[in-house]
């Protein structure tokens, strides 16, 4: 039996996407605990020159959406980037899954050798067939950023662990 685009991608994103969320709620929480302003989190970066926790949110969700929406010919919605806090955040988390929800298996199934053409950087794109685009750039893509999210949360005090990451609440 082959791995059809669908099951490939939907469930791989929504569980990334649920379990980043679950991260979320633990960081909100540690910081309750602890009587700090959870934005300390959602503007925190590991070196100057990377992109800050919000962003890597961010990032995660558009990198699945975008690479759902390239793969089945549809629109991705287009969120304002305004979120803030860690709850703006798990908001926007649930949008991208309730977004991704809607997007039929049979949209995604049969693009392997679609040509999916998309932006490198401010000036350049990339072309790469549908499955090397799902499996070699929007996967990798997706789970860099859910990392880099919860190493920031980890390095910031907040616990969690390598069950959180991959099973989320079901930890």
């Amino acid at each position: 039996m082959t791995i059809s685009m669908s099951s490939a991608s939907l469930p791989v994103f929504q569980t990334a996407l649920t379990n980043l969320s679950h991260l979320l709620a633990k960081g909100q929480a540690h910081a309750d605990a602890k009587k700090f302003d959870s934005l300390v989190l959602a503007q925190y970066r590991l070196a100057p020159d990377m992109l800050p926790f919000t962003r890597q949110v961010l990032i995660a969700c558009d990198a699945a959406k975008l690479c759902v929406a390239r793969l089945a010919g549809l629109e991705a919605p287009k969120f304002d980037d305004t979120e803030t806090t860690l709850a703006d955040l798990i908001g926007r988390i649930q949008k991208t899954l309730e977004w991704l929800q809607t997007v039929p298996a049979s949209a995604l199934d049969g693009t392997e050798a679609k040509s999916i053409t998309f932006p490198m950087g401010k000036d350049k794109t990339r072309t790469m067939l549908g499955e090397d685009y799902l499996k070699h750039w929007a996967i990798p893509n997706v789970f860099f950023h859910v990392t880099t999210a919860y190493v920031i949360l980890r390095h910031n005090g907040v616990d969690v662990g390598k069950g959180d990451f991959l099973l989320g609440s079901n930890a």
